[in-house]
C-alpha cells in the first residue's frame, strides 16, 4: 500500500486555510461535529471554490481523496 500523497496540512494550504497544527485543531473543534446527513463539501463554512475542490476530489477519488476523508472523519467526531 502506498503512502498518502498529501497530508492534512497540505490540504488546508490547498484550501487557503492556515495549515499549522494548532490552526487545524482549532478549525476542527469549531466546526465539529458535522451532522451525519450533511456531506462534507456542503458544510456552510466552505467557500464556493473550496466546495468545488472537495466535491471534485471525492468524486474522482483523486490524490487528495484520502486526506479529504481524514478531514471528514475528524469533523464528524463529537466534541468532548
Amino acid at each position: 500500500m502506498e503512502s498518502p500523497v498529501h497530508s492534512l496540512p497540505s490540504l488546508f494550504k490547498q484550501l487557503g486555510l492556515p495549515d499549522d497544527a494548532l490552526s487545524i485543531e482549532r478549525f476542527v473543534a469549531v466546526h465539529s461535529p458535522l451532522k451525519a446527513e450533511l456531506k462534507l463539501e456542503d458544510a456552510f463554512f466552505w467557500t464556493d471554490s473550496q466546495k468545488a475542490f472537495l466535491r471534485e476530489e471525492i468524486l474522482e477519488d483523486a490524490d487528495w481523496a484520502h486526506v479529504v476523508d481524514e478531514l471528514n472523519v475528524r469533523l464528524r467526531r463529537s466534541r468532548l
